[in-house]
């Protein structure tokens, strides 16, 4: 059994105590182990602002963005070895596995082109001078410049790959050195990067720790000027926002947390148009995709009332063919659920939405005699309006039909009632009822995604997490904000007023 230890204080060691197992979740055999115990997670946090933040930030922009590159060409080498841990560890197909992986590698080599245009001045500007006195002689200049702590990050274990390089990506380029800890379930993909991340020697010591086991007392010993980033269940981001040390000190928390994301199909889309097929193809996507374990997957379906079985009749074969099962073998599309406990978790939840819905195909019945599976589930709300639709979510292959009246005002009554989102998807031809409904619920969600006949084959999924764009959401999504170009660096930065002689502040940060 492999013995995931912690490169932490410049050195690989491992924790003591009773570890944590991981298992292949197809045939729930150990595969690995892991543990913190017994490393002084206050010195290791130390470390990192003493030693790597200074090292980091000496770098400058440019020479950063060029080592995120060198990063993202490290850990691609390594292709085929991490989709083969990810399959063991994780239980995803090896499409499953490209996406999490070719994301992480594909958003550092982004930040390393986003990083090109900040040069090589110690801060970048925040939009142009303005002048504050009687003259331009008296000016003023905003500035974001790195904040000297570091940047902790906790991460899900869905994107054991993605979720890690992501944040890593915005936080290095922006000058914080990083301590990673991803969610031990399914961890061995996280440490094996994190080896080939410290073997490459690309970074700076003390710029890039990483901590395999419990998180245990670690926030306790964050700062001012540090910054906590968190992708997780709403329940622990409250834990975490409100643990003494984060609120006496007020330090920067970062959060994405649970989303009931919602796709609506417009009353105007025909079911011989592209958009319908778009509508179908993403809904099916996002249920079978790494098993329903995205934080970004739809898990609320609204269709014009009249038109539920129609969408049902078209949904409900697709799902059904869906083979479900070993993700060594090809045939498979979908493997297992990550842990024994999302799987308890999920039949828990599917479960619960039954008592206010019909099962179109799926359920929380056993799919296999061993591992941790279960089928794509596609459920038929009696009414959209119950509470458990806008309130539980149920992090697995499983979306439910609520059927809505068709108008733009009960689209988006209904879509904000989940109370802050990821992602929403519209599909529609109709500007009117379109616009009505982005501006509606923008204040909702963190991204909105519109499709129609205009996008078909030109559009990504809107499950997909893309660099360039804002990935995070207000409310039960966690208040957080990651990723959107250059703003994905903000969280790490601190933005400072300067005021002087315009002359200076032209000439500031010049040697």
């Amino acid at each position: 059994m492999i013995t995931l230890d912690s490169y932490v204080l410049g050195r690989w060691q491992a924790g003591s105590g009773k570890p944590e197992i991981l298992r292949d979740p197809t045939s729930e055999e150990p595969l690995a182990q892991a543990s913190s115990e017994g490393i002084d997670l206050g010195a290791v946090l130390a470390y990192g602002r003493d030693v790597g933040g200074p090292a980091l930030r000496a770098l400058g922009f440019a020479k950063r963005a060029e080592l995120l590159l060198a990063l993202s060409k490290a850990i691609h080498a390594h292709r085929d070895e991490l989709l083969e841990l990810s399959l063991q560890n994780a239980g995803t197909t090896r499409g499953d596995g490209k996406f999490d992986l070719d994301g992480a590698t594909g958003t550092l080599a982004a930040y390393a082109q986003f990083g090109k245009e900040l040069g090589d001045k110690p801060f970048f500007a925040d939009g142009p001078l303005a002048q504050l006195g009687r003259t331009p002689r008296f000016s003023g200049q905003h500035v974001w410049v790195p904040k000297p702590g570091i940047a902790v990050h906790v991460n899900a274990f869905n994107f054991p790959a993605w979720n890690q390089c992501e944040k890593m990506a915005c936080a290095l380029l922006a000058g914080m050195p990083v301590l990673e800890k991803p969610g031990t379930p399914t961890a061995l993909v996280a440490w094996r990067i994190a080896r080939i991340l410290v073997d490459s020697k690309l970074l700076p010591e003390g710029a890039f720790q990483f901590l395999a086991g419990s998180a245990r007392d670690l926030v306790d010993h964050l700062g001012p000027q540090d910054v906590l980033s968190f992708t997780g269940s709403s329940g622990t981001g409250e834990k975490l926002r409100g643990n003494k040390a984060v609120v006496r000190h007020n330090t920067r928390v970062n959060i994405e947390a649970d989303s009931l994301n919602a796709a609506v199909l417009a009353a105007d889309v025909a079911r011989d148009s592209e958009t319908y097929d778009q509508f179908l193809a993403n809904v099916e996507q996002d249920i079978v995709q790494k098993t329903g374990q995205k934080c970004t997957a739809v898990r609320r379906v609204f269709v014009p009332a009249e038109r539920v079985r129609e969408v049902a009749a078209d949904l409900v074969p697709r799902l059904t063919k869906v083979q479900v099962g070993d993700p060594r073998s090809g045939e498979t599309r979908m493997g297992p659920l990550a842990s024994a406990q999302q799987l308890a978790d999920v039949r828990a939840g599917i479960t619960a939405l039954t008592q206010f819905a019909e099962i179109l195909c799926g359920g929380p019945g056993p799919v296999h005699a061993k591992g941790y599976f279960v089928a794509p589930t596609l459920l038929l709300a009696k009414s959209a309006e119950a509470k458990v639709f806008h309130e539980l979510e149920v992090f697995g292959p499983v979306a439910t039909l609520l059927p809505y009246s068709g108008s733009a005002a009960d689209a988006t009554r209904l879509v904000n009632l989940g109370g802050g989102g990821l992602v929403a998807s519209l599909y529609s031809n109709d500007k009117a009822w379109s616009d009505a409904v982005v501006l509606g619920i923008a204040p909702w969600h963190g991204r909105v995604w519109v499709g129609s006949d205009k996008t078909a084959g030109q559009a990504l999924a809107p499950g997909t997490v893309l660099p360039a764009s804002l990935h995070g959401g207000p409310g039960r999504a966690g208040g957080g904000a990651e990723l959107g170009g250059l703003r994905g660096l903000e969280p790490y930065f601190q933005r400072t007023a300067v005021q002087g002689f315009q002359g200076y502040l032209e000439k500031l940060g010049q040697a």
